[in-house]
């Protein structure tokens, strides 16, 4: 396989970020997408049609007291203005009735931004949704609390509804009662038929001669995961707009396991008893299994653990695909489902008979209202019965849906929202809700809110709300909401410094981090920030929301606010405290101080005042930037990097590098930022750091990936994407383009290959590279991306090939060639001569000699 094909292979397969290659997409016979409240015909991001809210030949409705409205204020995380931006506002009981396919089952997905509309206040609204079959779909339901709980802009609740036997489908919404002024809303309707993929019988788990009918029941999505991959939006589903996430922030317990994705020449091969929409090739194409060590994988289970409401029945569908085993009993493992066998000896080649052949198991468990009992437990175990050949388990992709009871009810109550956060927003200073300001900070928003379905966030945060408090099961009214981002059990991210009682576990190692790095407190905080208003918002990532804000009367910050549904918590915190107070380097983003009073985890830099790298090179609306600029802001970020390698007392890998991380102060000098992923690196007697793997797809090293052996090369392969990004002004990802320009690493390869990278390079550039730099350039990115991480050049080498190449523009710029002698010395230092220079001034803390050795070594009078 060549290597360009492998990085295509590795990204498109490995991280599930492209179409479904092979497998054959559902047509619905229904689609009806109703932007509620708009008068027009919209289109939003995803470029799906949404219908205007008129009647219709597919809909109408029935109201005595309903006006469309439009919010007051549109949330920056918001994925898309329609259907967000325009509601139907009931003051009575209304009912939108939709004509259907009435032999086919059909998704019904109501979306709400809880906003104001004009004097309708978000708070006042709680309402029911039942069908005509006498489904109740949500009861007492407040979309403003269950978003204020789950830190989420908008909700998504997605339903699967049997067949309409009359051909209609309507949809009642209800103002309360119980509670007075109250209405009901609704921003955007989805009615699309589905096929009957959710029909079979289940067992009942603990009840073997119990079987479930599936076919005739309303179901609710709570959990769709791409087990082992990564998110994939509804229109990377086969057909039938289903959204998959990752699985890791529900695994409990340190027993993470490891991921794998097949080979890019596996081709997946679909039973002809099975539909190829099912899930898409994306889901069985990657998967989690435990590990190769069989001594560890049989003291311990691979777990994964879910919020859900009490005295309901779950239909739990695992999804297989075998691509590593191809015999039977070579891998052979226990299913458990709230402590209860479901499948003993599973066996996926026993099941398809064949390797790359998906499958799918489907159990029922029915799940108490007990004390404790609100949460439902996935876990695998090997089977030492069975005695396989390898002692271990894998799955590929995971749905949990709710079944209605006997009274046709799908609803749950409402989530309570976190203690800490009602009280941050509380304050003398905070104007009445009715003001501008006060609608941005009674937005909630967050980085992971465009995208997460209410269902699926509500575990995140009922499970942190359960053990922060410390309650059990009735105590806790089925939903919840904890402040810092824990997920099930412990995750990746939190570990075991979890919060309890309020009170952070790491509280007394940060408290020693306060002599050496400035302690905010939370009131100083939300003064500089003026209580997080939205308006200062300048950036989300994936800690959470940075703000500009002010300290001691005048100095410009950068304030980074932690959010729930991070990926990133407590151990990155900690990281990013230690890693920056103990670094300084003229491009390294300087941390001033931190905060960690009321369960808060907030991070105060230095303030960027040109942002990020990444927003002046494509997706803004900014000048680009020449090229000589760029290549210098290419130099810094270099510079930043090759002291975290050799400058620092100790090896230090960031692993996290990419144009987002790379920050520009007023004067455009490039920082290195974001260090909570970083990591020490090997000492005199390692190669590598064997760990476990963290990044962003895109830049993430394969080899990397593949071994789980850390060294600065990896730095060095995501620093080449960095500038080809830089070349190419387009995301290192772009999973809407042709399947061979997905990657940006292997399509700018294949054109380098084939000489036409050229072709690929920013229009706004042309005419603008000197030849001569322009194969510099390419050539150090080139071998930046080398598969191997000991053939890759060192950081100290890319810095100098940069340094030529920006002679080379220079000379090109100016109509003067560069001297032989000068191009020689500088061949020379690329390819590793001289360097011994640069250990002399390594330990250098503010990085000056350093810089000094590069550009007197390159540029006599220096820069």
């Amino acid at each position: 396989m060549s290597s360009q094909y492998h990085h295509l292979s590795f990204l498109l397969v490995s991280l599930c970020l492209v179409l479904s290659s092979s497998a054959a997409s559902y047509v619905p016979s229904d689609s009806i997408l109703l932007n509620c409240g708009s008068s027009s015909e919209a289109t939003d991001s995803d470029g799906r049609k949404w219908i205007a809210d008129s009647p219709t030949s597919t809909s109408s409705l029935v109201s005595k007291n309903s006006n469309p409205a439009t919010a007051v204020y549109q949330d920056p995380s918001l994925p898309s203005a329609v259907p967000y931006m325009s509601a139907r506002i009931f003051a009575s009981e209304s009912t939108y009735k939709f004509a259907v396919n009435k032999t086919e089952r059909h998704w019904v997905r109501l979306h709400f931004y809880p906003s104001t509309y004009g004097d309708h206040a978000p708070n006042n609204s709680y309402f029911a949704v039942s069908t005509s079959d006498g489904v109740t779909l949500l009861k007492n339901f407040s979309a403003y609390i269950t978003a204020k709980a789950l830190t989420q802009a908008y909700i998504v609740k997605e339903f699967s509804i049997p067949p309409a036997s009359d051909g209609s489908l309507s949809l009642t919404f209800t103002p309360s009662n119980d509670h007075n002024g109250s209405f009901a809303f609704v921003n955007g309707i989805e009615i699309i038929s589905m096929p009957a993929i959710y029909s079979e019988p289940a067992e009942l788990v603990g009840f073997s001669d119990q079987n479930v009918e599936v076919g005739d029941s309303a179901l609710l999505t709570m959990y769709r995961l791409n087990v082992g991959g990564q998110y994939l939006p509804a229109s990377n589903d086969s057909g039938l707009s289903r959204t998959w996430y990752d699985d890791s922030p529900y695994i409990y317990g340190a027993g993470f396991g490891v991921t794998s994705s097949a080979s890019g020449k596996l081709e997946i091969k679909y039973p002809k008893d099975t539909a190829e929409y099912l899930a898409p090739t994306d889901v069985y194409s990657t998967a989690r299994s435990m590990g190769p060590d069989p001594k560890v994988n049989m003291n311990f289970n691979l777990t994964w653990i879910f919020q859900v409401d009490g005295n309901f029945t779950y239909l739990v569908r695992l999804h297989f695909c075998e691509f590593q085993m191809s015999k039977i009993n070579q891998r052979v493992f226990d299913i458990f489902i709230n402590n209860q066998t479901a499948q003993a000896q599973a066996d996926v080649i026993a099941w398809t008979s064949a390797k790359a052949v998906p499958t799918y198991k489907d159990y029922a468990a029915y799940v108490t209202d007990g004390a404790g009992d609100q949460q439902l437990w996935v876990a695998l175990h090997p089977s030492a019965a069975a005695k396989p050949e390898y002692y271990d388990s894998v799955l590929n992709g995971l749905e949990i849906f709710k079944l209605n009871d006997g009274v046709g009810n799908l609803a749950g109550p409402n989530p309570e929202p976190s203690a800490l956060l009602a009280e941050a927003e509380l304050s003398t200073e905070q104007p009445s809700f009715a003001s501008e300001s006060s609608r941005k900070v009674h937005m909630i928003g967050s980085a992971a809110g465009g995208v997460a379905a209410a269902s699926v966030a509500l575990a995140i945060c009922a499970v942190a709300y359960r053990r922060k408090k410390g309650i059990t099961g009735d105590e806790f009214g089925g939903g919840g909401a904890g402040w810092l981002p824990l997920y099930g059990g412990n995750s990746r991210s939190s570990a075991g410094n979890s919060t309890i009682s309020g009170k952070s576990c790491a509280s007394s190692h940060l408290a020693n981090l306060a002599a050496i790095c400035r302690h905010f407190s939370f009131a100083e905080i939300k003064k500089a920030t003026k209580n997080f208003d939205e308006s200062l918002v300048i950036g989300v990532g994936g800690f959470g929301k940075v703000y500009k804000g002010t300290v001691d009367g005048g100095t410009k910050v950068a304030i980074k606010r932690s959010n729930p549904s991070s990926e990133q918590g407590v151990n990155e915190f900690q990281t990013e405290i230690e890693m920056l107070s103990k670094l300084r380097h003229k491009h390294l983003v300087s941390l001033i101080g931190f905060c960690e009073e009321n369960g808060e985890m907030i991070l105060v830099y230095d303030y960027m005042a040109h942002g990020t790298l990444r927003e002046h090179l494509y997706k803004s609306n900014k000048p680009p930037l020449p090229w000589k600029q760029r290549l210098e802001i290419c130099i810094g970020a270099a510079r930043g990097l090759h002291y975290l390698h050799t400058g620092a007392k100790y090896t230090i890998i960031h692993r996290d590098v990419k144009t987002t991380n790379i920050l520009l102060d007023e004067h455009w000098v490039a920082k290195v930022s974001d260090f909570g992923l970083s990591k020490t690196g090997p000492t005199m007697n390692q190669s590598h750091v064997s760990t476990m793997v963290k990044g962003s797809f895109g830049y993430l090293d394969p080899e990397y990936f593949r071994r789980q052996q850390l060294t600065e090369k990896s730095d060095v392969y995501s620093f080449g994407v960095v500038l080809f990004e830089v070349l190419c002004a387009r995301a290192a990802l772009n999973p809407s383009l042709p399947r061979e320009q997905v990657s940006l690493a292997d399509w700018a390869l294949q054109c380098q290959k084939r000489g036409v990278l050229a072709d690929i390079i920013d229009p706004q550039l042309e005419g603008k590279i000197g030849r001569e730099c322009l194969h510099k350039f390419a050539e150090t990115a080139e071998t930046c991306l080398l598969d191997h991480g000991v053939d890759r050049p060192s950081m100290g080498n890319v810095l100098w090939n940069l340094e030529f190449a920006l002679q080379l523009q220079e000379s090109f710029e100016s109509g003067e060639p560069v001297s032989e002698e000068m191009a020689d010395k500088a061949a020379a230092v690329g390819n590793g001569v001289a360097l011994a220079a640069v250990s002399e001034v390594s330990d250098d803390t503010d990085g000056q000699s350093t810089v000094a050795v590069f550009s007197q070594l390159i540029n006599p009078v220096g820069r």
